[in-house]
């Protein structure tokens, strides 16, 4: 399990389940944001907020939401906006590093391919 928050706390999230890789993504915001995703099922995540506690950016496809902390601007997960589609992602870079040091990172081309680069 992976547990993490924003710098001052105000979003909290739990990844129930040990991620096989982590996903370093390229695409022009991911890149802005230094993240570092875990990806997975929102029947495995939890998020602990306020309902006003995060901003919420879509952008693109219109077809997932980045949720950004209002007090300290942390990037803390994404969702996705299709209902059908059983994804989301956290920011793993507000998780101690000593539980994450050992899951591989992957690097994902989403500004040109929209592929896995190794």
């Amino acid at each position: 399990m992976l547990r993490g928050s924003c710098h001052c706390g105000a979003v909290k999230f739990e990844f129930r389940e040990k991620p096989e890789w982590l996903t370093e993504c390229n695409c022009s915001a991911c890149r802005r944001y230094g993240t570092i995703w875990a990806h997975g099922s929102p029947k495995n995540i939890s998020i602990e907020k306020a309902p006003d506690a995060t901003s919420a950016y879509i952008w693109g496809d219109q077809m997932i939401e980045f949720h950004t902390c209002r007090t300290c601007g942390n990037t803390t997960h994404w969702s996705d906006l299709d209902a059908d589609y059983d994804r989301m992602a956290v920011n793993t870079r507000l998780v101690p590093f000593k539980d994450v040091k050992d899951i591989p990172i992957r690097h994902f081309d989403g500004a040109d391919t929209g592929r896995f680069l190794d």
